[in-house]
């Protein structure tokens, strides 16, 4: 519940990869590193997650907020880019099940509409890991963009 997150805390290495592309059928992937800091905000009801992430083009920062919401049991996460600093990304929501966290949204690509799910899995090992997936045919199919995989950087989570 409000604890879902708490193997998160702390700081990580992060190994990204996302396709160059997006809903194009692209299989080019870009491979770069990143950190993350997380801490428990809002009395554990929340938590802030810092970014710094290496792309090809330079380091840019972000910040995903999460709330959650204890009359419905889920979860809210915006995304806000440092690159882009007035506009928060669609919130997805969503909550775990045995050890699996599923959140989605209807947002938009360009012109179309698009379904986003983010998974958060391994969440009960030392390796978490979190993908971003769209679809075009309302969550028919999927295409997994972006994949972040977490290595401990210190003992404070």
């Amino acid at each position: 519940m409000s604890q879902d997150f708490d193997f998160q805390i702390g700081s990580w290495r992060v190994t990204h990869r996302r396709l160059r592309e997006r809903l194009v059928g692209s299989t080019d992937w870009e491979t770069f590193t990143g950190t993350i800091t997380m801490r428990p905000v809002l009395g554990g009801s929340g938590n802030i997650e810092d970014n710094v992430l290496h792309i090809s083009t330079g380091t840019y920062r972000a910040i995903a907020i999460r709330s959650f919401d204890p009359a419905l049991k889920t979860w809210v996460i915006w995304w806000l880019d440092h690159r882009n600093p007035h506009a928060l990304d669609v919130p997805v929501i969503g909550r775990f099940v045995d050890g699996v966290g599923t959140f989605t949204a209807v947002d938009t690509s360009g012109d179309r509409p698009v379904h986003v799910r983010f998974l958060w899995l391994q969440t009960d090992t030392s390796t978490p890991r979190w993908e971003q997936a769209m679809s075009l045919d309302g969550g028919e199919t999927w295409e997994t963009n972006w994949t972040m995989d977490f290595e401990r950087a210190s003992a404070d989570g």
